[in-house]
C-alpha cells in the first residue's frame, strides 16, 4: 500500500487520480480549495481518503496541512503537486499573470521542497509534478502559465540532480500532458487529441509506478513535442 499526497484534487486530473490510486488500495491524502467537493470525494471512496482543504499559495498553513495529513496518513511515499490554474480570461491582465505565477510556479516550488525535505529525512519517496505540453512553448496570449509550465519542468530536472547528492532514494517523475478533459479545458477551442481523464491518468500512474523522469499524456504527445522542438524562433515570433 502507498500513501499519495495529491494536491489539486477537488476536479479533474487530481481527482481522477485520487479515485484510480484509491481504487488500487493506496490511501490517499487529497488538498484543494473547494471542501465541498473534498467532502463528496472522502465519501466516494472511504476510508481511503484523508483531506483537508487548502489554499495552496499560503506557504505557512501548506506546510501545516501537508504535515497534518502525512501524519493521518501514517507516512508518505509520492506527492502529485497536480495544482494548477489556466489561462484566466476574465481577470484584468497582471491580476491573471499574478494568480499564475503564484499556484503554478510559487506553490509548485514550496510544495517541492517540502516534499525534497521529507524524503530525504524519510530515505525514500518520489516528487510527481504537473507540468504540460506548453512547458516546450512561449505564447505571447498564454505569456505566463507557458513560462509556469516551463518553470516547473526545469524545476524538477533542477531537484533530479540535486536528489543525485543527498543519502536518499528519491525519484522525480515529470508529466507533460496535451489536452486531456477537465474544467480547465472545457471551455478550449481548436483542440485536437482531447483524452479521456480516465485513460490519461492510467497512463500517469504507470508512468509513476516506472518511476519514468519525463513521460507525455498521452504519448502521442511525444510526437508533437519533438517537432516543437525543431520549429525556429522566427516562426514562433510570427505567431
Amino acid at each position: 500500500m502507498k500513501k499519495v499526497l495529491i494536491t489539486g484534487a477537488t476536479s479533474g486530473i487530481g481527482r481522477e487520480l485520487a479515485l484510480q490510486y484509491a481504487a488500487l488500495g493506496h490511501r490517499v491524502a487529497l488538498v484543494g480549495r473547494r471542501e465541498e467537493k473534498l467532502v463528496a470525494l472522502k465519501e466516494e471512496i472511504g476510508d481511503l481518503a484523508y483531506i483537508h482543504p487548502l489554499d495552496v499559495t499560503d506557504f505557512n498553513e501548506a506546510q501545516r496541512v501537508y504535515q497534518h495529513l502525512i501524519d493521518e496518513m501514517g507516512g508518505m511515499d509520492i506527492m502529485i503537486l497536480n495544482a494548477g490554474v489556466g489561462i484566466a480570461k476574465m481577470l484584468p491582465p497582471w491580476r491573471a499573470d499574478k494568480n499564475t505565477i503564484e499556484v503554478n510556479v510559487v506553490a509548485f516550488a514550496h510544495g517541492a521542497h517540502f516534499a525534497f525535505d521529507y524524503f530525504t529525512k524519510q530515505g525514500h519517496g518520489q516528487i510527481v509534478g504537473m507540468s504540460s505540453l506548453a512547458a516546450h512553448l512561449a505564447i505571447g496570449s498564454a505569456a505566463a502559465y507557458t513560462a509556469s509550465k516551463h518553470f516547473i519542468s526545469n524545476y524538477m530536472i533542477g531537484f533530479r540532480q540535486k536528489a543525485k547528492h543527498v543519502d536518499a532514494d528519491i525519484h522525480i517523475t515529470d508529466i507533460r500532458p496535451g489536452f486531456v478533459k477537465s474544467e480547465m479545458t472545457a471551455r478550449g477551442r481548436n483542440m485536437f487529441w482531447v483524452a479521456e481523464t480516465d485513460k490519461a491518468v492510467q497512463q500517469m500512474i504507470k508512468a509513476i509506478q516506472n518511476k519514468r523522469k519525463v513521460v507525455y499524456i498521452t504519448k502521442r504527445w511525444r510526437l508533437v513535442a519533438l517537432l516543437v522542438k525543431c520549429v525556429p524562433q522566427f516562426v514562433w515570433d510570427r505567431i
